[in-house]
């Protein structure tokens, strides 16, 4: 990746290098590849999912202000440029050239992409998107949303004990053609999910009432255990670990027109090159009401109420699974990422997401990255982009990333904590070897 004043900072070359490489973006999804209009561009943006109050604007936020600043050069403008001007130029060169050049600017090498996340809006618009893997030259390999294949097979199982071995089943057929698994269910599962397995019998009963309303967004307490422990069993066989999404929930604008209750309703966006599952959107963008605190058309999503989650519903179940052996990922940490911390200090088998929130703080990112150098351990911490709905998502984030971790690293250089080879071992393990250790890239 050029350099260009990406870097807010002077560093050993060795430093610098190792913070240029190209990443592995081990948390994001899809972009958009229809034109936009300013309103559905602004609100593809942020984590709001609905216009901006009267007479204001997104651009008015630290990801709008850095879109101005960072990815109008990108598409040939000069820095700071209107709005208008930027969404202009955006028009013009169309959304393929525009993901190209953001999504190639990025300097990422890999991307792992969650395909069951929607891109559309609650406006009902049928426009294509694409996995991240827009840019030039990089691969896109996929995770798979536990809760979505439920939801597949609760809307297929003919009875309790039909659903046990078809979830299984499911589970194990889409962990082939993927690197890892992931599930939201400390969204779903109230103040605190009972870590033990429940017994089948118990499993049977729960499925046979599922069945009834198998469109139903899943928040079955017994059937959420037995769903997180299939994908442990799953991921133990096929070396897969598990994401868990624990951060603050992106709001998706309620039930979008046509759509079933508790499904989304656009086609799927499926990464260039790789099978796409299934036809139908994710069910935590619309859904009944559960211990979560969701309801029904709310919006909150992908499967929560506004209050978030952190790791703290599922910290027993993450602690009963550790002697599986299963790497556990906790996504989106912040502002939680205290919680995830202590959890990757003291179990093994535990990792942090050090993305999205990077984005959200724009120029504040060197602050959330020392934070969690101090928190986390180094061999624990992944870069994710976070990256959602528009390129300019997934280019701030890597952006955003390179230039808090070099004020960081700067800041222990200058301090003589840390060589400057411990500081390019640290840069390199974040942005992409700790990623490729345990998703086995």
């Amino acid at each position: 990746m050029r350099s260009d004043g990406v870097l807010p900072v002077e560093l050993p070359d060795a430093v610098r290098e190792a913070l240029l490489a190209p990443l592995v973006d081990h948390n994001c999804r899809g972009v958009r590849r229809d034109d936009l209009t300013r309103a559905r561009f602004e609100t593809l943006l942020t984590d709001a999912g609905t216009p901006a109050p009267p007479g204001t604007t997104h651009f008015d936020t630290p990801a709008g202000a850095a879109v101005r600043r960072w990815c109008a050069p990108v598409l040939g403008l000069a820095p700071h440029v209107p709005p208008a001007v930027y969404l202009a130029r955006r028009s013009e060169l169309g959304a393929a050239e525009v993901n190209r050049r953001l999504l190639g600017a990025a300097g990422i090498s890999t991307f792992l992409f969650d395909d069951a996340e929607d891109a559309h809006g609650s406006d009902g618009s049928t426009g294509h998107a694409d996995g991240a893997g827009g840019a030039d030259g990089a691969d896109t390999v996929r995770v798979v949303h536990i809760e979505r294949a439920e939801e597949e097979v609760a809307g297929a199982a003919v009875s309790g004990v039909s659903y046990i071995s078809a979830l299984a089943q499911r589970l194990a057929e889409r962990a082939v053609h993927a690197v890892a698994l992931r599930s939201a269910a400390a969204h779903r599962s109230g103040r605190h999910l009972d870590p033990a397995r429940p017994s089948r019998g118990a499993v049977i009963a729960a499925a046979t009432r599922r069945l009834a309303c198998p469109g139903e967004r899943l928040t079955d307490q017994v059937l959420l255990r037995h769903l997180l422990w299939t994908a442990v069993d799953v991921a133990r066989e096929y070396g897969r670990p598990l994401q868990f999404h624990t951060g603050l929930a992106r709001y998706t604008g309620g039930t979008r027109p046509g759509a079933h209750p508790g499904r989304g309703g656009g086609p799927l966006f499926g990464a260039r090159g790789h099978q796409t599952y299934g036809g139908r959107g994710h069910a935590g963008l619309t859904g009944a009401s559960g211990p979560s605190g969701g309801h029904a058309g709310s919006g909150w999503g992908p499967d929560s109420g506004p209050h978030g989650a952190g790791p703290g519903p599922v910290a027993g179940f993450i602690v009963a699974a550790q002697p599986v052996g299963v790497p556990f990922v906790l996504l989106h940490c912040h502002p939680f990422h205290r919680q995830a911390a202590h959890l990757a200090g003291a179990l093994p088998h535990v990792y942090v997401d050090v993305g999205a929130a990077l984005t959200r703080s724009a120029t504040g990112s060197a602050a959330v990255m020392a934070e969690l150098l101090e928190l986390v351990p180094f061999h624990k911490q992944l870069f994710g982009s976070g990256g959602h709905g528009v390129a300019e998502t997934c280019h701030l984030g890597a952006l955003h990333y390179r230039r808090g971790l070099a004020g960081a690293l700067a800041a222990r250089l200058a301090d003589g904590e840390w060589s400057a080879a411990d500081a390019a071992r640290v840069a390199q393990m974040i942005g992409s070897g700790n990623a490729r250790r345990i998703y086995r890239l």
